[in-house]
């Protein structure tokens, strides 16, 4: 039988390579664009090629065999970048090959929408249902096209679909209060994290002084800094939510396979999720990332992951126009409009000026009065055009612009 599926498995490789070109997934070349390889610059991970970081090329059929024996594989990826996402469909559908016993997490959900995922799984719902029902636009609300042919693969597969995260304002909280400040009984069950490695601060380090607070970058700062050690502990309450959640499909009746989709940076090095699942007592963990044509060599480190595979650069465009994006999170205030949680790096919201807790009261001139009114007219926004948004921050009303680029440059 072991004879039999290895020899399934290169063809079938090949057979899911073209499914995912007939699947319709868009292509957004502007968020899937990596730095283009130098001439000196050896591949160090060609394009549809598996490699194991400090160890050299290895066979998809060996990376698919070993990860299929584990009790939880990671899959990472970056969030708008299409490739990365039909690749964890493609490591997805040969994984359930092996092992049709299989549970699917999700970072992109938050727990308190589990019920939409089971009832998607289930077929009770459409995919606007669906989507509306787990209120995508509001807790993640980048492109679900991007996510959907693997929401599709679980509902056909009738694999069940597991949310991981937590809500945002929990995150934001442990990030200003600490995780002391946060009374237990809104931690949304989540018990305290294993103590970050010292690996972990010096890695989070640098993406803390990316950060901005008050306008202003975090710059350079110690591992005791007071505000850096709130951000870890609102990093690491993230990954021990998604380590909880994977280790209670672990332990379900039948053992199935538990597969965890989620950002890559919470993978790397077994730093954040693996880390946490060790404490959890889930030492079997599969680690998979794929890997960006161009990046630099030095990057390929042992430790990395089981294994990466190597993602190009798309081609060819898709004809389809680009969704456009304000780069926020948001939710409904109970008072009107929409609450912004969270101002992503490099937006447009964050060009425009708009700010965390700033309540977007009126878009277009429309006022905002449920979930998608922000979404769909960000939607029709024309690229080279201008948004006018009245916003309530604090007691006063403001009025700025948001400008969209002629051409998208990804991200939201």
């Amino acid at each position: 039988m072991k004879i039999f599926r290895s020899a399934f498995l290169a063809p079938f490789f090949a057979y899911v390579s073209l499914a995912l070109v007939a699947s319709g997934l868009s292509v957004n070349i502007a968020s899937a664009q990596t730095k283009a390889p130098a001439k000196d610059n050896p591949d160090c991970v060609p394009a549809g090629n598996w490699v194991v970081p400090g160890n050299g090329k290895i066979s998809g059929t060996e990376v698919i065999n070993r990860a299929a024996k584990r009790s939880v594989v990671l899959l990472g990826e970056m969030h708008d970048n299409p490739e990365h996402h039909r690749w964890q469909l493609q490591t997805l559908a040969a994984l359930h090959a092996l092992r049709p016993d299989m549970v699917i997490g999700f970072e992109m959900f938050p727990r308190r929408v589990q019920k939409a995922l089971d009832q998607w799984v289930a077929g009770e719902l459409t995919e606007s249902q669906f989507l509306a029902a787990s209120d995508w636009n509001a807790v993640w609300s980048t492109d679900a096209n991007l996510y959907l042919p693997l929401f599709r693969f679980a509902r056909m597969n009738r694999i069940p679909m597991l949310a991981l995260n937590i809500d945002t304002r929990l995150r934001k909280s442990v990030a200003a209060q600490g995780l002391a400040g946060v009374p237990e009984n809104e931690r949304e069950g989540v018990m305290a994290p294993a103590a970050a490695s010292t690996a972990y601060l010096d890695y989070l380090l640098p993406i803390y002084g990316e950060h901005e607070r008050g306008g202003k970058k975090n710059g350079e700062a110690s591992r005791d800094n007071p505000n850096f050690r709130r951000f870890v502990e609102s990093q690491q309450l993230w990954d021990r939510a998604m380590a909880q959640a994977l280790n209670s499909a672990v332990g379900r009746a039948e053992r199935p396979l538990v597969i965890g989709i989620m950002g890559s940076g919470h993978i790397k090095y077994g730093y954040g999720v693996p880390h946490q699942l060790k404490d959890l007592g889930v030492t079997d963990v599969g680690a998979l990332l794929p890997w960006n044509s161009g990046i630099a060599c030095g990057q390929i480190t042992a430790g990395l992951a089981d294994a990466v595979f190597g993602v190009a650069l798309p081609s060819v465009a898709s004809h389809e126009r680009p969704r456009q994006r304000l780069g926020i999170r948001f939710e409904m205030a109970q008072d009107g409009g929409a609450r912004v949680l969270q101002v992503e790096k490099g937006s447009i919201a964050e060009a425009a000026g708009i700010r965390d807790s700033d309540v977007i009261r009126e878009a277009a001139g429309v006022p905002v009065t449920q979930m998608d009114d922000i979404v769909e007219i960000v939607k029709r926004q024309a690229p080279g055009t201008w948004l006018p948004l009245k916003l309530k921050r604090g007691g006063d009303t403001i009025e700025i612009i948001a400008k969209f680029p002629a051409m998208l440059k990804g991200g939201e």
